[in-house]
């Protein structure tokens, strides 16, 4: 398995490490709820570095980029971020990415799942427009502080200028000599910061954070409370709410796929399902009781005739109800829906409701 620069820092601390998409990632470190409140309610440090970290050069990368994903990345400007997909010839989805629109060039960190696919498809493409790709994904590690606190936390740093970062902006600065890539972006549903440094600065970092967040009720995250605080936020994860057999379009991320531009892979599939309108929708879904609907749990409508799965379910400790997503026909996605979550034969009740499950209060902005 590959390992992060923080490997040894997690096992003197007792994270409970596991296999995650070739990775040995920390899964936990006390309880998942534990983590889960602490960043809903102050601030979580999660170490990221499994995902993929790619640096595009050259005077075509901005028409490569806008090749190969569904966003303008022509009308970017330096220091934005757009949340973009990566899709085949036939609209399916091969990865949903972050870009970064840097002041020469762009970064694009990749899921840690399809770095690999992105880079030998992407690298034969971008041979043909000129482009130089770079894999940094080994030589730099990722870190993430969410939460109500991770302002304040970064702030008593003395990391200038996050303040006035608006959310899905960077910015490139340095710091205790280091090197810094500082995002305002997440995958929790908080306020928070994702920061890129080369493997030898990424540690005295990760000591420095934690050591101001003592105060604040800062703790350490691994990727159980990761998933459990993406669902609440209705975020999709590759691998359950996308594949290369789903679209965006059927995904609900019509926000991030622009038809209007004159190509891009998968552009004249696209155009056709939207022709047609899809025929499927991802839903969200409230269970009655607190039984978790698993991955591939089949659902019903109310005469019991099978017509979706769910993708992904956990116990929301925050709304402290079993929530799920997953795919039904377009008519039975309707926000108050009653459908059916066969448990093996059991049947319990659950109504489809508006995603995200949770929204954060916003005043901290």
């Amino acid at each position: 398995m590959h390992q992060t620069p923080l490997a040894q820092w997690h096992r003197d601390h007792q994270g409970r490490l596991v296999d995650f998409a070739g990775w040995e990632m920390p899964v936990q470190y006390t309880t998942i709820v534990q983590e889960h409140q602490a960043v809903r309610q102050r601030a979580g440090l999660f170490d990221i570095s499994h995902m993929g970290r790619l640096y595009f050069d050259g005077d075509a990368a901005t028409r490569f980029l806008d090749y190969v994903t569904t966003i303008p990345v022509s009308s970017m400007q330096p220091g934005r971020i757009r949340y973009a997909l990566a899709t085949n010839e036939q609209g399916g989805i091969q990865d949903d990415i972050l870009v970064y629109r840097r002041e020469e060039g762009f970064l694009v960190v990749v899921n840690a799942s399809n770095r690999e696919k992105i880079v030998s498809r992407w690298g034969q493409l971008a041979e043909q427009f000129d482009v130089t790709l770079r894999d940094e994904t080994f030589s730099t590690g990722m870190v993430a502080l969410q939460g109500p606190e991770s302002l304040a936390i970064l702030t008593e740093l003395g990391i200038k200028g996050l303040s006035e970062l608006g959310y899905y902006r960077f910015l490139e600065t340095g710091f205790l000599e280091a090197n810094l890539a500082i995002s305002r972006t997440g995958y929790t549903g908080e306020d928070g910061f994702e920061i890129i440094a080369r493997n030898d600065q990424l540690l005295p970092l990760w000591d420095k954070i934690l050591e101001a967040g003592q105060s604040r009720g800062a703790v350490v995250c691994g990727l159980g409370c990761r998933d459990t605080l993406r669902l609440e936020a209705g975020m999709p994860l590759y691998g359950h709410e996308l594949s290369e057999t789903i679209d965006p379009l059927t995904a609900g991320l019509d926000f991030a796929v622009s038809l209007k531009k004159d190509d891009f892979l998968g552009r004249d599939a696209l155009l056709r399902i939207n022709k047609q309108s899809p025929k499927e929708r991802r839903i969200g879904l409230e269970l009655d009781g607190r039984r978790i609907a698993r991955e591939e749990t089949p659902i019903l409508d109310e005469t019991g005739t099978r017509i979706g799965r769910v993708t992904s379910g956990t116990f929301s400790p925050t709304l402290e109800k079993s929530i799920a997503m997953g795919y039904v026909p377009v008519e039975n996605s309707a926000v108050g829906t009653r459908l059916l979550i066969d448990f093996r034969g059991k049947t319990v009740t659950a109504h489809v409701v508006e995603l995200p499950f949770y929204r954060r209060n916003k005043k901290s902005r």
